[in-house]
């Protein structure tokens, strides 16, 4: 089982958001067959049965067994993946397009970077995955505080200077044989914890501290 699986197709991704059929996909981290399903889900067996050939024929279960009890065979599914994504190529036709407005300092313009990231993450996983080849990635994930709003610009604008001279650094157009790679930095604040949640009145991440537009977020982005 994969740890995390990307939903390509339109079909495959409207199976998964089916509710009867998440909830399988969740109870299916563990091997189970459709009588076990039904009797932890509380379902008639035969909706479960039905459910299990449509996520099979997506390829977000798979069969790990069959087990033969007297003149009945007991299949033995699992999800492909502990988790999915649902990649925006999923809806081509409206998917976000980061080339249609960049500006570092909009929010919808990095969401469209991190859509972005997930298609072309998936498209290469995918590919990667039949070809039976591991996949070149590297990322980082880092949480900072800021005292002030001036801190958060100014330490903005070091990253993307920092960035720059290293993408200008190491980027050669002319290289024989070299391969093309994205870099995608991305800042933006933490949500607060769900009203309710331990510590969530007390949270001073609940303090937007800013708007889109005046120095909420940074991004610097490259195609090498």
């Amino acid at each position: 089982m994969l740890d995390v699986a990307v939903i390509e197709e339109p079909a495959a991704a409207e199976a998964s958001l089916d509710p009867i059929r998440s909830r399988i996909l969740a109870a299916l981290a563990e091997p189970g067959s459709a009588a076990m399903l039904a009797a932890r889900l509380g379902l008639p067996r035969q909706k479960v049965n039905y459910h299990l050939k449509e996520l099979e024929r997506h390829g977000l279960v798979e069969l790990v067994e069959e087990r033969r009890k007297g003149n009945v065979t007991e299949r033995v599914y699992r999800a492909t993946a502990a988790s999915y994504v649902i990649s925006p190529s999923a809806l081509a036709a409206v998917s976000p397009d980061p080339s249609r407005s960049p500006d570092q300092l909009s929010a919808r313009w990095l969401l469209s970077l991190g859509a972005r990231l997930v298609q072309e993450v998936g498209a290469l996983l995918t590919g990667a995955s039949r070809a039976r080849r591991r996949l070149a990635t590297f990322a980082i994930d880092a949480e900072v505080r800021f005292a002030s709003a001036a801190d958060r610009t100014a330490f903005a604008d070091e990253l993307a200077q920092a960035v720059t001279a290293l993408v200008s650094r190491y980027h050669d157009e002319s290289a024989p044989g070299g391969r093309s790679h994205r870099v995608i930095v991305g800042l933006h604040q933490i949500p607060a914890a769900p009203s309710g949640a331990p510590g969530s009145e007390a949270d001073p991440r609940q303090n937007p501290g800013g708007t889109e537009g005046h120095g909420s977020e940074a991004r610097q982005e490259n195609s090498q």
